[in-house]
């Protein structure tokens, strides 16, 4: 409402939608799928009508231009609602629970409500379920010293991961992305590698924060995140990045359409679908495109060569898969942070054709985003190997937890870039 205050009507009507298709299929069973398809065409329709009408619209121009048939092109020109594609799908996740009987209908609409307009998780997620949360508002919450801690360290987390890694990682990837036919390859190839790093740090700092937020006031969100580049495989990487929606495509897209059921060619279908539909719930793009068919390109590979994961607690057993795994991702990557789809390609030939020395990076942007890096490693790769052990912030000394809380906000006041712009996730 701050920002344009009729969206608000937006979230409102999508609220008032779902909750009474949610109260109709529990009072008219023999009538339910009538109602769910009803509050399914209702809450995407929306979401097409800001995020993809005019993209379809430049589709449908662009094919006929090419049968030379005049099209009076009629954009909507319209500002893409913050979070929509977000509780669109929470919503919307609701109805379908209720009618697989997988939850009761809420039967308070306020209570409904703060589970779509939950503020901490609103913008940018985790796509939150409504059997996790929706009883955690009928609870009485009080304020406690675990809570207060615990949400306040995993915030900590966040903004290092926001301020110091991808803000600062930030400041060379926008400068070639924004700039590609003027960098060389090797240029262009560090920035493709960092931005794998500045999207980790911005999305999982975000649900970080939105985690913290949620905890102090006594809620539990699910975990968005788990070292996602540690991923010995492709199925791997998707079981520890962007959980929330990972898990919400694979329940209310992938096993409907058949899952890993029936032949195999069926199988590869609903993969390659999934994510497809994936790429496209990120943007109203081609680059978005690409990037979800990669991904599904990726698995069905996966699955017709039998890759299975490295689970092994050795970190040099696990290196090489981990290697090629995020190189993958990587190639991905570049299509999605393209501006467009012919900079994605004219960056992809410039660093299998143009590799040069000058990577036309600044000391200081250097010096911060190594730092941030190791810390980030020195981090994620205690937690993947030595999970029970050398606990920093959530070590059960006070005063050693006390000492790494002081000397981590300490490295983001020193390395933190306060002048960026908004989350990524954002613009979803």
């Amino acid at each position: 409402m701050n920002w344009k205050p009729v969206y608000a009507i937006l979230i409102l009507f999508s609220t008032v939608t779902t909750w009474l298709s949610g109260f109709l299929m529990e009072r008219q069973k023999n009538r339910k799928k009538v109602f769910l398809i009803i509050s399914l065409i209702i809450n995407f329709s929306i979401l097409f009508l800001y995020k993809y009408f005019d993209f379809l619209n430049q589709i449908v121009f662009d094919i006929l231009d090419n049968l030379h048939i005049k099209y009076e092109i009629v954009n909507l020109d319209i500002l893409l609602p913050v979070g929509i594609s977000f509780y669109t799908f929470q919503a919307v996740g609701y109805t379908i629970d209720v009618y697989r009987k997988d939850i009761k209908h809420e039967p308070s609409i306020i209570n409904y409500a703060l589970f779509v307009s939950f503020f901490p998780q609103l913008i940018a997620g985790p796509i939150e379920r409504a059997k996790n949360i929706l009883a955690q508002f009928r609870e009485l919450k009080i304020l406690t010293k675990e809570n207060l801690f615990g949400g306040l360290k995993l915030m900590l987390w966040g903004y290092f991961l926001k301020l110091v890694l991808a803000d600062r990682l930030g400041v060379y990837v926008d400068a070639v992305f924004n700039n590609i036919e003027n960098h060389n390859g090797s240029s262009i190839l560090l920035a493709s590698i960092l931005f794998a790093f500045q999207i980790y740090g911005d999305f999982a700092g975000y649900s970080l924060i939105a985690i913290g937020t949620a905890k102090i006031m006594g809620f539990d969100l699910m975990t968005n995140f788990i070292r996602p580049y540690f991923a010995t495989n492709i199925t791997a990487f998707w079981r520890r990045w962007h959980i929330s929606l990972s898990t919400w495509f694979r329940d209310y897209l992938y096993i409907p359409l058949g899952g890993n059921r029936g032949s195999k060619l069926k199988n590869n279908f609903n993969l390659f679908i999934t994510f497809f539909i994936s790429g496209i719930w990120h943007g109203a793009n081609y680059t978005f495109v690409i990037w979800g068919a990669l991904h599904g390109f990726y698995l069905i590979l996966e699955k017709k060569f039998a890759i299975k994961q490295v689970k092994s607690k050795n970190f040099l057993m696990r290196l090489f898969p981990i290697i090629i795994t995020f190189i993958l991702v990587d190639l991905a990557w570049i299509f999605f942070r393209a501006n467009s789809l012919s900079d994605a390609f004219l960056a992809i030939t410039q660093i299998f054709t143009t590799a040069g020395e000058n990577l036309f990076i600044k000391g200081d942007v250097l010096l911060g985003s190594i730092i941030a890096l190791l810390i980030l490693f020195i981090k994620e790769f205690k937690d993947e190997f030595f999970e029970n052990k050398y606990r920093f912030l959530s070590n059960s000394n006070p005063y050693i937890s006390a000492s790494f809380s002081v000397l981590l906000f300490s490295i983001i006041l020193l390395l933190g870039v306060f002048d960026s712009g908004q989350f990524i996730y954002f613009q979803f």
